[in-house]
């Protein structure tokens, strides 16, 4: 098997594409979203999500809080679904991100949501699902059908969409500008190679994939990209987390991924890749580290709130190789589906 041959390595090669359709198409939806957002500025934003989905929450919490000032907090699914209690958000927004739009506890969370006042977004790639019959107001992602079931063009689709929402939202030009550029800066991104990470995660066990900021939902993405395509145990954390209890384990030739984007946290990255390297961590790092003791992965520069769309775009093309070096189909890992209905 050649990893360019499998699903995942296939449709992550269509994201510049449907990235560049899902914006032109988008363009009133997101408008008439954003002009009520801010005729009625939320009390607070909750975000609604499952795997992939809950990782473009984590991109879509930064954005919305670091650009709105509006307080925006991930939904405990259960607390709808399994416990049946309905959250006081008056005058709220709730966010809910999905593929295919069905998961029971999806569409409960965003039902009592409404329920409980606030306006209901859905980001869904499905339309016409049972999410986006709850939702006042639905954002399609446009992505297509996706076969593998490890998302790739779906994520990068609820990314771009989330921030023309925010763009829109804040009425930010430079964000606009990012945006109309971000298809060209796709292409580049799956053009860069990452093959330098090969040899250390085809014989990892168990590493770190660490990211702060908006790039800490990239992180989360790819260590869960590891785990259901290569069989690797990998835990994301922000680079201030680790700091903590996590780094202990942290020695010689432990792994380290970092996704790094070119913000106020790049300094803050690259301290910390050489504190690990100093420890003899085999460290990959986003961008030229200026360590010689760090591996530097190429990378695509972009608007710095965009950048980590731009860095998962090149981490799938990494992920696809290291699976079928490791072994592994990326399409089909064990014991998952496409489409996981959770309660």
């Amino acid at each position: 098997m050649h990893a360019q041959d499998t699903r995942m390595f296939i449709e992550a090669a269509e994201a510049p594409a449907l990235v560049a359709a899902q914006l032109a198409a988008n363009a009133d939806i997101v408008a008439r979203a954003a002009e009520h957002l801010r005729r009625n500025l939320p009390t607070a934003a909750l975000i609604c999500g499952r795997g992939s989905s809950d990782n473009a929450g984590v991109f879509a919490r930064y954005l919305i809080e670091g650009e709105t000032g509006v307080l925006t907090s991930p939904a405990p699914l259960a607390v709808s679904s399994v416990y049946g209690r309905t959250p006081r958000i008056e005058g709220g927004v709730c966010l809910a991100i999905s593929q295919s739009g069905k998961s029971p506890d999806l569409v409960a969370a965003a039902t009592a949501a409404k329920a409980g006042g606030a306006f209901v977004i859905a980001l869904v790639n499905v339309e016409g699902s049972p999410l986006s019959d709850v939702a006042d107001l639905t954002i399609p992602l446009r992505a297509g059908p996706e076969l593998s079931v490890a998302a790739t063009k779906s994520f990068i689709a609820s990314l771009t969409a989330i921030a023309h929402l925010v763009a829109e939202w804040t009425q930010d030009d430079a964000l606009r500008a990012g945006l109309a550029a971000l298809p060209a800066q796709l292409e580049a991104a799956w053009s860069q190679d990452w093959s330098a990470a090969l040899p250390t995660l085809k014989a990892a066990n168990n590493l770190y994939v660490v990211g702060r900021g908006g790039g800490f939902g990239a992180a989360r993405e790819a260590a869960l990209k590891l785990k259901e395509t290569c069989g690797l145990h990998a835990e994301a954390f922000s680079t201030a987390e680790v700091r903590h209890g996590p780094m202990a384990l942290v020695k010689t030739d432990f792994p380290v991924l970092m996704l790094a984007q070119s913000d106020v946290t790049r300094e803050d990255a690259e301290d910390l890749a050489s504190a690990f390297a100093a420890r003899g961590a085999k460290v990959m790092l986003s961008g030229h580290p200026g360590d010689p003791r760090v591996i530097s992965l190429p990378t695509t520069a972009g608007h710095p709130l965009l950048e980590p769309i731009l860095l998962i775009q090149s981490f799938y093309g990494l992920a696809a190789r290291l699976s079928v070096a490791r072994g592994y189909d990326p399409d089909q890992p064990p014991y998952l589906n496409k489409v996981t209905e959770t309660v």
